[in-house]
């Protein structure tokens, strides 16, 4: 476990904020899945502050997700104030500011990563949204603004000394984006300068990864962005290994259970056609590795609602169940599920191959 704050978390996997990702939907999978805290994507202040009702719609929230981490952005402190007030209000379990957005539509403003660049903002900022914040408060920071500038550990102590309750660092510097290697190193030098959790992300794209992360640095957490997209199972996969267990490669089935309800859930949020054209680009990292996707997802692009997917994911199945009748036309890459593999096991889920499954 591990306590943020008053939080205490069931575990140490957490869900990183993204853009167009981390809406409703997708947090409610992956807290199923085995997240420990799920996130917002990031919200406007300015937007939360105005009571935007477009903006407003992003603090939607179920109690099946909870507790719920919501991360702000902006650069005025009695802005960022009203904010953390109105989230707060709304059912925030954390507060969390965002200072490492490296977004040009962001830093233009003098938000998220450019704050590293005015460390006396950060102070005024972290101070008056801690000062009206009853829940935990955290701030998910890079190491600094360019290699030149490598603040990552004065901006913690301070943020520490304005009463933030943990830290999560992404140890880029802002002007690389997501290019390069994140360094881990700069995790660990934060974690011996400051008390409060510091919470480890970047570049864990395997479940054994999360571990060598915490050996290397001893974070207390762990946060996983971009690689459960499309592969929520990691953290399940991630607390299979910490309990000795094998991770298991998800079946076909499960997938499909994941890929249905996920549109249902989106169908919820923003009815079928749209939540179709949502579905996507999500069901490219859903299908990645298997047999014929490709083939799957050039028939998703057609899909237009409920009827459509479960008669995209039927034809799919039987396809996999053909091919288990004939040898692969192709060599297997390392990355590939066989398959045998893909389709075992589907009474689990009480389901039949076919295409009227459902």
């Amino acid at each position: 476990m591990l306590k943020i704050g008053t939080l205490t978390l069931d575990n140490r996997l957490m869900m990183a904020p993204m853009a167009g990702i981390t809406n409703l939907a997708f947090r409610r999978i992956a807290k199923r899945l085995g997240a420990g805290l799920v996130a917002t994507e990031m919200i406007s202040a300015e937007g939360l502050a105005r009571h935007q009702e477009k903006t407003l719609q992003y603090i939607r929230s179920d109690p099946e997700e909870r507790p719920l981490a919501v991360q702000i952005f902006g650069s005025d402190p009695r802005v960022m104030a009203e904010a953390g007030r109105v989230v707060v209000d709304a059912g925030a379990d954390v507060v969390d500011i965002n200072m490492g957005c490296p977004a040009r539509k962001v830093l233009k403003t003098g938000s998220g990563g450019a704050l590293l660049r005015s460390p006396d903002r950060v102070r005024a900022i972290v101070s008056a949204v801690r000062a009206v914040c009853p829940v935990p408060l955290t701030v998910k920071m890079r190491a600094g603004w360019s290699v030149d500038q490598p603040v990552a550990s004065t901006i913690a102590r301070m943020v520490e000394e304005c009463g933030a309750d943990a830290i999560t660092l992404h140890p880029r510097f802002v002007t690389q984006r997501f290019a390069g290697r994140a360094d881990w190193g700069i995790i660990a030098q934060v974690k011996s300068q400051v008390r409060i959790p510091v919470i480890g992300n970047g570049d864990i794209r395997l479940p054994s990864e999360a571990f060598d992360m915490r050996r290397q640095t001893e974070c207390d957490g762990v946060m996983i962005g971009r690689a459960a997209v499309g592969n929520p199972w990691i953290f399940r996969d991630i607390q299979d290994l910490e309990a000795g267990a094998s991770p298991q490669t998800p079946t076909w089935w499960e997938r499909r259970k994941v890929i249905s309800d996920h549109f249902d859930l989106l169908t919820g949020l923003a009815g079928e056609e749209r939540a179709a054209r949502m579905m996507r680009g999500l069901v490219i990292g859903y299908t990645r590795g298997l047999p014929h996707s490709s083939r799957f997802r050039a028939a998703f692009t057609g899909i237009r609602d409920r009827k459509g997917l479960m008669a995209a994911l039927g034809d799919y199945a039987s396809l996999l169940r053909g091919s288990l009748a004939s040898p692969r036309s192709r060599p297997a890459a390392a990355t590939d599920v066989g398959p045998d593999e893909v389709l075992r096991g589907p009474e689990r889920f009480g389901l039949c191959v076919g295409h009227n499954a459902s």
